[in-house]
């Protein structure tokens, strides 16, 4: 079997899984995570080059965590969605976990005008944008009180959309 259809298979399964469990109850199991960053190890260990495989696996987790740990912190997301962003990095490395977190907060942006805007939330959600950018950039003093939440975004949803869009590009082109 080709290493890099195993790989890319093994992550769409695991995004498919993870977005249908967090639409279901808005949570992604750490256990399906973890059998994911076991697969994507052992992958990486039956490559041809596995040293080098497994250091890229490890630049990608980190570098997907880093790139979602940020919008956790400032409440703009869960816990369960960084660490999905982290194991999609085990499989595809730093260099496609930065383009699938690029076209994931595209999806996931559009997700949240189309609910926002459903629910009539439109201008508490440019509000709590604007709070948190002024936070990010450190011209805003924390609130005394946490902002009104428009409501939660399965963003596994975001994170399948997102990686299913870059996957399928590298096939296209």
């Amino acid at each position: 079997m080709n290493p890099q259809f195993a790989l890319e298979a093994s992550v769409l399964l695991l995004v498919v899984l993870a977005a249908a469990q967090d639409v279901r109850t808005r949570t992604i199991p750490n256990r399906l995570l973890a059998a994911g960053l076991l697969l994507a190890l052992l992958l990486h260990l039956l490559s041809a080059s596995p040293g080098p495989a497994v250091a890229n696996a490890a630049a990608g987790a980190a570098t997907g965590l880093a790139l979602f740990l940020p919008l956790y912190l400032l409440r703009g997301m869960a816990a369960g969605d960084v660490k999905l962003l982290a194991t999609v990095g085990a499989f595809v490395g730093p260099g496609g976990v930065c383009a699938i977190a690029l076209a994931t907060c595209c999806f996931g942006g559009f997700m949240a005008l189309a609910v926002t805007a459903a629910r009539g939330q439109l201008s508490r959600l440019i509000a709590n944008l604007h709070q948190m950018w002024l936070r990010l950039a450190g011209l805003g003093a924390p609130p005394l009180a946490p902002a009104a939440s428009v409501g939660g975004l399965p963003y596994g949803l975001a994170i399948a959309a997102g990686t299913l869009f870059e996957i399928g590009l590298r096939h296209l082109f």
